[in-house]
């Protein structure tokens, strides 16, 4: 594939916190080593090899975790330097995902001057955010992440909110939607938390949530964090119904984004909706190579940085074969779905219920919803109208 983008872990599944749902921090017990701060060799290896690696003119280096902060400030010096040192006369671009705790002026300054994207992991009020979301000490630490937020807009750092949606927001979706508005939140993603308990074959690896891809998945129940398929579809609804009303133009919902770019132009802009994945891999910290960020696991392992070239990697017969996977593994009720061009089937990572997606029911429940805004958005943008003229729509259409 001529296009695929490797994002880096710095300091790989290394956290300050303790979020009860994360399905990273665990990965520790895949690296014996205990070392899981970046190397610069690694760090040089990756920034070169990724730069030539690129087709197009647009190079994007994505930070994650973990907690990538923790890998210090000098370390992200360090990588905007080697970034300018290999460029061939490409632009690039950073982003960079963090809980935000360890957020200061320093790290803000840094931030604006390189044009840093940064997404902040907040999920909602203080009373959801720390039902999960707290440090190893098991103190809450929603007035850090509001803080950092602040922060942000004091130094002109550009943001978006990544929400994740448990079993506990899910179920308040126009209080965390509402909380976000008022905060002056531009742009929100909403990840559903969906987590198997693990099986014998995740205990001898030393896990204890589901390996995908790995023995009977149907037999494995979800976790008691993980939002219920329904639920998640009532809490897009209930958030879109808010939006197309009040907000089109004014918050960028990337869920909401996502459905709108699939239905007009053909591409949803998100793998987990794409007819087919692969292409979006992840380097960690001591520069193994794998097929997904939810992948991260041995039988995932696709190479190494310091050995292998990542445009052969993305091209080699065993990463083909794992994008294939998502299409043709959809099952005879998502080919015959009527709104499979907005879903194909969502992330594979998922499909442990009898082959279909865990979320299946809820994203059918919310792209249904949806269609009369899909078909009227088409007409606004043949007449050269504006999305935003849906909102004066929104009561006529939710009607239908």
């Amino acid at each position: 594939m001529d296009n695929f983008h490797l994002m880096a872990k710095p300091a790989g599944p290394a956290c300050n916190l303790n979020c009860t749902y994360c399905f990273y921090l665990e990965k520790e017990n895949l690296f014996r080593s205990g070392q899981t701060q970046m190397s610069d060799e690694i760090l040089e290896a990756y920034t070169q090899k990724y730069i030539a690696s690129q087709k197009g003119p647009d190079v994007n280096f994505a930070w994650q975790g973990g907690e990538p902060t923790i890998a210090g400030l000098d370390f992200f010096r360090k990588a905007v330097k080697l970034q300018k040192k290999h460029n061939k006369g490409k632009k690039i671009t950073n982003a960079l995902q963090t809980n935000g705790t360890l957020i200061n002026e320093e790290w803000c300054r840094f931030l604006a001057k390189n044009h840093f994207l940064v997404g902040l992991s907040l999920d909602g009020p203080g009373e959801l955010h720390d039902r999960y979301r707290r440090n190893k000490g098991d103190k809450p630490t929603f007035l850090k992440v509001k803080r950092a937020m602040d922060l942000f807009r004091r130094f002109g750092v550009e943001y978006n909110i990544l929400t994740t949606v448990n079993d506990r927001n899910s179920r308040e979706p126009l209080k965390v939607y509402d909380f976000f508005k008022k905060a002056g939140v531009e742009f929100i993603q909403f990840i559903p938390i969906v987590e198997r308990e693990g099986d014998s074959g995740a205990h001898e690896l030393g896990l204890q949530l589901g390996v995908p891809g790995q023995g009977d998945d149907s037999e494995t129940e979800v976790t008691g964090w993980s939002v219920e398929p329904e639920t998640y579809g009532d809490f897009l609804i209930a958030i879109f119904d808010r939006w197309i009303r009040h907000d089109v133009g004014r918050i960028f919902v990337m869920n909401f984004e996502w459905a709108f770019s699939a239905a007009i132009n053909g591409v949803s802009g998100v793998c987990q909706f794409a007819p087919r994945c692969g292409n979006a891999g992840i380097v960690e910290h001591n520069g193994d190579v794998y097929s997904c960020d939810h992948f991260v696991y041995p039988r995932y392992k696709i190479g190494n940085i310091l050995d292998d070239n990542p445009a052969e990697l993305f091209n080699s017969e065993q990463q083909i074969r794992f994008g294939m996977v998502k299409e043709t593994g959809l099952s005879n009720e998502c080919h015959s779905c009527p709104v499979l061009n907005l879903c194909y089937g969502g992330c594979p990572k998922h499909r442990f219920d009898k082959g279909q997606n865990y979320l299946c029911r809820g994203y059918k429940k919310f792209f249904t919803h949806i269609q009369p805004f899909i078909k009227t958005a088409r007409t606004l943008v043949s007449q050269g109208r504006p999305l935003t003229d849906l909102m004066a729509m929104a009561d006529s259409l939710l009607e239908k």
